[in-house]
């Protein structure tokens, strides 16, 4: 997905490679063949591993199929619906495992970690009933000891400990800490959650407005159309009879006539035609016709309203 003229995984891996780091990971499940190819086709220079997850148990599960790969290496983890501020190279370099918090209103939502005075990590628990503490995991976290989390991890598979009826992450997390593991926190700038269409819209518009608004290239020339900045216009679109902004992110050779858009992400190669939007999030390779005021639809979709 666009977000202020860029994917959501470029941000991603464009700033763990400027901390030096040149072998990735990639754990992908549904249309993960297009995360493969872009990958591919845009780090051409990276060392790329992709693993597939055909079943969504939990993201436990999903790191621990990457054991074979990683082996004993440190290892950096990042979520994939998650950007974030920080020092990544003082992270990368860290003599003990670190994982990143944010502290947050409604704590309830997250995994949490309990600190002490010196940024010790005590305890960490997934989406507590009864947080001890408003410190959020934001989804970055660095480990030295991999031989132990594949160890955990293997326990919570062999044990069938679920949260939620998944594998997670976090539960791996406690028991590295159980058995001895040091993790200290370290506390991120920003964090832009782009995990769910509300969440993935805000942070659009934040880091459209702190990049310091409109990305449209000159060589762009719409017929008849307005464009009200913040506004991020990918290469190849197809723009007339329409106003456009604030807040667009729109991907590739997007075609787009007789419509209003506004605090929308809009995939490549997707169509709009005879449209009214506002907070909406459209895939790639979709087609919409018709008035309409608030969508939220995947990759490959076609909709008429006439």
């Amino acid at each position: 997905m666009p977000i202020a003229g860029k994917t959501i995984l470029s941000f991603i891996v464009d700033q763990i490679q400027e901390a030096g780091i040149r072998e990735f990971v990639f754990i992908v499940g549904y249309l993960g063949e297009k995360i493969q190819e872009y990958v591919k086709q845009a780090y051409p220079h990276l060392t790329t591993h992709f693993v597939f997850q055909n079943e969504r148990m939990g993201t436990g599960h999903a790191i621990k199929l990457t054991q074979e790969i990683v082996g004993n290496d440190e290892i950096l983890v990042v979520l994939g619906d998650t950007i974030c501020e920080y020092d990544v190279k003082e992270v990368v370099h860290s003599s003990v495992s670190m994982l990143g918090v944010k502290k947050v209103d409604d704590p309830r939502k997250f995994g949490v970690a309990e600190i002490d005075s010196e940024d010790n990590v005590e305890k960490v628990v997934e989406k507590p009933v009864i947080p001890k503490s408003n410190m959020a995991l934001v989804g970055v976290y660095k480990i030295r000891e991999s031989e132990l989390l594949y160890e955990c991890l293997g326990q919570l598979v062999n044990d069938d400990i679920t949260t939620n009826g998944e594998y997670n992450f976090t539960d791996a997390l406690q028991c590295m800490i159980t058995k001895g593991a040091t993790f200290k926190a370290f506390r991120v700038r920003n964090w832009f959650d782009c995990g769910k269409k509300e969440s993935l819209l805000e942070s659009n518009a934040i880091i459209m407005k702190k990049s310091g608004g409109n990305v449209n290239p000159a060589n762009h020339s719409f017929e008849n159309t307005i464009i009200i900045p913040p506004v991020s216009i990918g290469p190849g679109c197809n723009i007339k009879n329409a106003i456009i902004g604030p807040h667009v992110a729109i991907g590739n050779n997007t075609t787009i006539h007789n419509s209003m858009v506004r605090d929308c992400i809009i995939g490549s190669y997707t169509t709009l035609e005879e449209v009214v939007l506002d907070n909406s999030l459209i895939g790639s390779d979709a087609a919409v016709k018709g008035l309409s005021r608030n969508l939220n639809i995947g990759d490959n979709t076609e909709i008429d309203f006439g």
